[in-house]
């Protein structure tokens, strides 16, 4: 049997899996051979057998590494031993502290323990308290539990501070040299109430196109995007620079940003505050009235950015442009027209790409001064934020169109389409739904479009339009160009956030290079020395088939580094995602301590094997009703229709059914949310059959019960034991909840 590295990814169950550097398939490892292992340790395994679906199982032969990182857990002192129980349940052991060895810490704290001796086939680890959070309920605590539990770094070493502190506190006139003025242009940003960071500014104004004859109306847009400048205060190989990429991206949670830059320059010197000069990578094009970029042009400038919008001022201007709001900007109204009307060409020029758009709904957590949830609303979008991203994804485009045609190397933003797995499994969905619609064997963003628009109106519009998204691979960053699936852009990069994504900034230096005919070196000894801790990103079909081509050479070290750069980026980008829900999840753990007992109206927004996911209404929190609470018969889950059916009834629950649950059990350790069914009197104690069913779906269900029926006969017959009602099994066991969630 082969052998193989990688990290440790522990299960809060008690087995655990290898994930391999190969990005091939994970490798599961027993209870018993995790004894010896933590999670995110490094390890050699051997595969030793492969179940019956195929999927291999090892045992580990080295251990290669273990992970440094301070562990975040409670101190608890049980029967006159100290121990910490890991905030993380994949670590699966607790941690045994010496008496001498917790610090001045009280037994229920909140603290980070270094280990000094590692676990064994027969024995707990040990270790000892190096820092004191705090209490389990102080106000942020949820957030200096997901900054060590995720490893975000959220300290700048004292170099990055004392070189920050070298920079100006405003823009010099030699910053100013060498760069096109446009601080009369009338720029102006357009961002969320709360923003405090203003990675861009944009214009509009009616050129036309072509050629120009007395009288003719314009036919196109000039659109200029500005993009705050970081490149020019942030060097490679400078302390600054090197804490950037070690963060990667901010991340933001509730009330608090980690930011990716020191304060100074992430609010300051390189934001594009309003009445500031400030510098600026401009995005210059044309756009004809299909929605397509006729022509583009990069340089660097100095803006000086006229006002600062929210989406919901711009939104209000464009309903009622003789409305009190316009009337306080009466001077850049017009400019908001210009920029609507291009928004409406680029939104015409998306249908006839077949991008795929999902409106989902996402909330915001409203905290009050102590950083207790006082309410949970949803975050609506309108056109002003429409407006702004199609602004800005046409400045994405353009950077990636010229920095293939210069064939130089940087960072694009890669997402493709299904996996033939994903795409099977789809497609079995869509044919037993019986919509008429369904996707090829070479799938294209269109399909996706078409199935998405012909069923927003279904009241299973989520579960399908969810369907649809899953199917899908996420994004990820990567010097090997396959194009953007979702948006159906052939080549997509990022380059409109560089105050808070580092391969923005990095794309912002290819481009500065490529304007002064020269080539930006990546520096390789930093980046792929770093590499060698960060998990490779699972490759690609491009990555395959380049890695399969006879032809390709063995890669330089700088191709290396720049493969190293992308993966670290990917990584970085989901811990920060991940560490954002972890704290989203504690927080509505928290809130719902306060409503045990309580009812609520809600809908199912997913079906498992298990049970079903419910969202509250109003509440806008996410809990589970396990199979055990759907009543006293077995149900079986069908992967098809994404339903779980109950064989004696033929109830059904599918996604979007209307249910009423009372909370019965909040486990703000494990971030779950248990509700139970409530059964109104006076109503069928299930949940109602689908009205829309068709006939023939009514007659399946009909036959269903009368085969079980005839079934259970035979077995009273031959006296042979019915098989009980369905609790836990095999079919019920936790799986992991996945993200609804995606970036572009």
């Amino acid at each position: 049997m082969s052998e193989v590295e990688g990290i440790v990814q522990g299960h809060r169950d008690g087995h655990g899996f290898v994930q391999r550097d190969d990005g091939e398939s994970d490798i599961y490892l027993s209870p018993q051979e995790m004894r010896a292992v933590l999670h995110r340790d490094r390890v050699r395994v051997r595969v030793i057998r492969y179940d019956r679906k195929g999927r291999p199982e090892g045992r580990v032969l080295e251990i290669l590494e273990r992970r440094k990182a301070p562990i975040i857990g409670r101190l608890l002192h049980e029967s006159g031993i100290w121990l910490v129980a890991p905030e993380d349940k994949r670590y699966g052991q607790d941690i045994m502290i010496p008496k001498n060895g917790i610090a001045n810490a009280s037994a229920g704290q909140v603290v980070a323990v270094e280990l000094t001796e590692p676990p064994s086939m027969h024995s707990q680890p040990l270790g000892r308290v190096t820092e004191v959070l705090g209490e389990i309920d102080d106000a942020g605590m949820e957030i200096e539990i997901a900054v060590r539990k995720y490893e975000v770094p959220h300290r700048f070493s004292a170099e990055t501070l004392a070189q920050t502190a070298k920079l100006p506190d405003k823009v010099r006139p030699a910053d100013k040299r060498q760069r096109i003025d446009l601080t009369d242009v009338p720029l102006v940003t357009i961002d969320g109430e709360d923003a405090r960071d203003f990675d861009d500014a944009v214009y509009c104004e009616p050129v036309t196109i072509g050629r120009k004859t007395k009288g003719a109306a314009p036919n196109g847009w000039r659109l200029i995007v500005a993009i705050a400048d970081v490149s020019h205060y942030v060097k490679p190989g400078e302390s600054l620079d090197d804490d950037a990429y070690e963060r990667a991206t901010s991340v933001y949670f509730p009330r608090r940003v980690i930011p990716m830059l020191p304060e100074k320059l992430s609010n300051g010197l390189c934001s594009l505050n309003p009445n500031e000069d400030r510098l600026a990578m401009v995005c210059d094009m044309v756009v004809d009235a299909a929605g397509e970029v006729h022509a583009y042009q990069f340089f660097p400038a100095v803006i000086n950015s006229h006002a600062r919008f929210t989406y919901t001022e711009v939104a209000t201007i464009l309903a009622n442009t003789r409305g009190p709001e316009a009337q306080k900007r009466k001077e850049l109204v017009p400019h908001l027209l210009h920029l609507h009307e291009v928004y409406r060409a680029l939104l015409k020029a998306r249908a006839t790409r077949g991008a795929v758009d999902f409106e989902t709904t996402e909330t915001q957590i409203v905290c009050d001064e102590n950083g207790r949830i006082e309410k949970i609303v949803p975050r609506t979008r309108n056109d002003a934020h429409r407006l702004i991203e199609e602004a800005m994804l046409a400045a994405n485009v353009c950077s990636a169109d010229f920095i293939a045609s210069h064939k130089h190397a940087s960072l694009y933003r890669v997402h493709e389409g299904p996996t033939p797995e994903k795409r099977a499994i789809l497609q079995t969905y869509l044919r037993a739904l019986g919509l008429g619609l369904s996707i090829g064997d070479d799938p294209r963003p269109g399909e996706f479009q078409a199935i998405a628009q012909a069923t927003k109106d279904r009241p299973d519009a989520t579960q399908i339009h969810s369907m649809l998204l899953r199917s899908m691979q996420q994004a990820i960053y990567t010097p090997t160009n396959s194009g953007h699936f979702g948006l159906a852009y052939p080549a997509y990069t990022h380059f409109t956030s560089p105050i808070r994504r580092y391969p923005d900034l990095l794309v912002h230096r290819v481009i500065k290079a490529l304007l002064g005919s020269k080539k930006y070196h990546l520096q390789v000894t930093e980046l792929a020395s770093s590499a060698v801790h960060t998990r490779k990103v699972r490759p690609t079909a491009a990555s395959k088939a380049q890695q399969a081509s006879k032809l390709v050479v063995k890669q330089t070290a700088e191709a290396m580094a720049w493969e190293a750069a992308g993966a670290h980026c990917s990584a970085n980008e989901r811990r920060a995602d991940e560490a954002s829900r972890d704290v989203e999840a504690w927080l509505k753990c928290k809130f719902m301590r306060e409503h045990l007992g309580e009812e609520f109206g809600g809908a199912v927004t997913a079906v498992t094997t298990f049970g079903l996911f419910v969202t509250l209404d109003e509440l806008y929190v996410e809990g589970l009703v396990h199979i055990t609470e759907l009543g006293g018969e077995y149900f079986r889950f069908d992967e098809a229709r994404q339903e779980l059916r109950g064989e004696r009834t033929g109830v059904r629950y599918v996604v979007g059914s209307r249910v009423r649950v009372q909370v019965s059990r909040v486990d703000l350790d494990g971030r779950k949310i248990d509700f139970r069914l409530v059964h109104e009197s006076g109503l069928n104690p299930r949940a109602p059959r689908d009205k829309a069913a068709s006939a023939v779906e009514e007659l399946q269900v009909v036959k269903d019960v009368d085969r079980e029926h005839k079934r259970a006969t035979k077995k009273a017959v031959s006296k042979t034991p019915r098989k009980p009602a369905r609790s836990a099994g095999a079919d019920t066991a936790a799986a992991p909840r996945k993200s609804k969630r995606s970036r572009r």
